[in-house]
């Protein structure tokens, strides 16, 4: 839909030309018929007709110069777009808050179902696959799981259908892994690699273990434990545990089970009846881990290559007091993780408009853990009670202001591993092998061409931001405000 407004600065000075014109023009062909029908003719009616005309545009003129001024209905007529919002911070915000309500924000009644049903089923398959003696020559589920991502962090965007779950494995008696931290790739997430020596007496006694789960360097005569395998017996164990707890979930939801072509776990949810009250389906990503100490685990990197098999580090413990932490500082009605909300929901947008690989770019440049360690660097650096929430614009245009100049210094360090520990609480503790590693760069991965069409592309999204939801969202209402469920409307 087009958007119009009429200038009247530019109206009026054009509209007086050219009813002068018209008026100059009908007095020369009235005199002209004058002169041709007598031409002796008094000429005082002629000059007393223009004097009368002149006055009559003066005064039409100066009435509706008078009621264009007023902020009344006459100058909003000329308007036919009354949703048109200027550049002024207040118009900005009634834009903002007005989004957030109908695309952004998720009801706490169907977050806190959705969260309740995915741990309660994952809670039964885990308890299920849980061994309390260590097997001899395979591995086995811990019997616990970490609820990882935004949907348990309280910043997830649009709807509750993705859930991230992390499940810890254990290893074999005797086996003995060493992490091994990957020195030869600078930068990027921290990569690793589970290795064990190829001469070891455990390595020559389960050979059935070793050609399954571990591939061979010859060049460091070790065994790396190879995490498309690991991936693969996780599937289908999973399987297993599924099928022996299906069948009381079953009554009430379909279940199942698939593998990625990323080689990733995916348990789908679709409800039968009310026990999901709000009828959303829902996936959950099951990830397998090792645990690597004080909080930390070890997760199938993709972005090994040709059997590298390399593992990366998550922080899920340090990052849930990391941020229990900063809402203890922040103000009651404090507005950061709205903020960091909308920031996702400005790069959505933004990126509906791209083509496949610029948009593939664009994402994988402002990933949302790029977003998050953005957002977190800001939080630690400014004073608590500039994030209430009337300040909400303010502090978008900090945070985006913030990631333009890491974009241009090519640079977003891992918020663990970047040199910022001066800013972090006493209770972030993190492994000796952590602490040990390089200050990792969440963008070393890609070129000055990509994260210059980013940093240009942002700001453009920031400054025509009412044009950006027109486009990307029309007639669409939210997951959270669609759903019929009887509860919601009284929150």
């Amino acid at each position: 839909m087009s958007i119009y407004t009429l200038n009247l600065r530019l109206f009026w000075p054009l509209a007086t030309c050219f009813l002068i014109a018209l008026l100059l023009l009908h007095q020369y062909i009235f005199r002209g018929s004058e002169d041709q029908g007598n031409d002796c003719a008094d000429q005082g009616p002629g000059a007393f007709m223009l004097f009368k005309y002149t006055l009559a545009f003066i005064l039409f003129y100066f009435f509706i110069k008078y009621c264009s001024a007023q902020p009344g209905t006459a100058r909003r007529a000329f308007q036919k777009v009354p949703e048109v919002h200027g550049k002024s911070g207040v118009s900005k915000r009634e834009l903002l808050d007005d989004h957030y309500e109908r695309h952004v924000r998720l009801s706490p009644h169907v977050l806190g179902h959705s969260k309740a049903h995915v741990a309660k089923l994952v809670s039964e398959l885990v308890r299920v696959g849980r061994t309390h003696v260590l097997p001899e020559s395979s591995l086995a589920f811990r019997g616990d799981f970490i609820q990882i991502g935004s949907s348990y962090e309280e910043h997830k965007v649009g709807s509750v259908d993705c859930f991230d779950i992390l499940v810890p494995l254990r290893a074999p008696r005797g086996l003995k892994l060493e992490t091994v931290v990957c020195t030869d790739k600078p930068g990027g997430p921290p990569l690793c690699t589970l290795n064990t020596p190829r001469k070891a007496e455990w390595t020559r006694r389960h050979k059935a273990f070793m050609d399954t789960f571990m591939h061979l360097h010859n060049a460091q005569s070790v065994y790396r434990m190879s995490p498309d395998s690991v991936q693969r017996w996780f599937y289908t164990a999973t399987q297993h545990r599924l099928a022996a707890v299906r069948y009381p979930f079953e009554q009430r939801c379909s279940l199942s089970l698939s593998l990625s072509e990323e080689q990733q776990v995916h348990l789908r949810l679709t409800p039968r009846s009310d026990y999901v009250c709000c009828h959303i389906s829902m996936g959950i990503r099951l990830i397998p881990a090792f645990p690597l100490g004080d909080g930390a685990f070890l997760v199938a990197s993709r972005q090994g290559q040709g059997g590298e098999d390399l593992w990366t580090v998550y922080f899920p413990r340090q990052e849930q007091r990391l941020l229990a932490w900063l809402k203890g500082r922040l103000p009651p009605n404090s507005c950061h993780l709205k903020c960091l909300q909308l920031l996702k929901e400005v790069r959505n947008l933004s990126g509906e408009t791209l083509d496949q690989q610029s948009g593939a770019e664009w994402g994988g440049v402002l990933s949302s853990y790029a977003l998050k360690t953005a957002w977190l660097r800001l939080l630690l650096s400014t004073p608590p009670e500039t994030w209430d929430e009337c300040n909400l614009v303010d502090r978008l245009d900090d945070l985006l202001r913030s990631l333009r100049e890491s974009l241009q210094s090519r640079a977003l360090c891992h918020l663990l591993l970047g040199g910022v520990s001066g800013f972090l609480p006493d209770s972030i503790i993190l492994p000796k092998l952590v602490k040990e590693m390089v200050p990792s760069n969440l963008w070393a991965e890609f070129s000055d061409v990509t994260l210059d069409m980013v940093s240009s592309r942002l700001a453009y999204s920031w400054n025509h931001l009412p044009r950006l939801i027109r486009l990307g969202r029309p007639q669409r209402t939210s997951l959270v405000r669609g759903v019929h469920c009887k509860y919601i409307d009284t929150e």
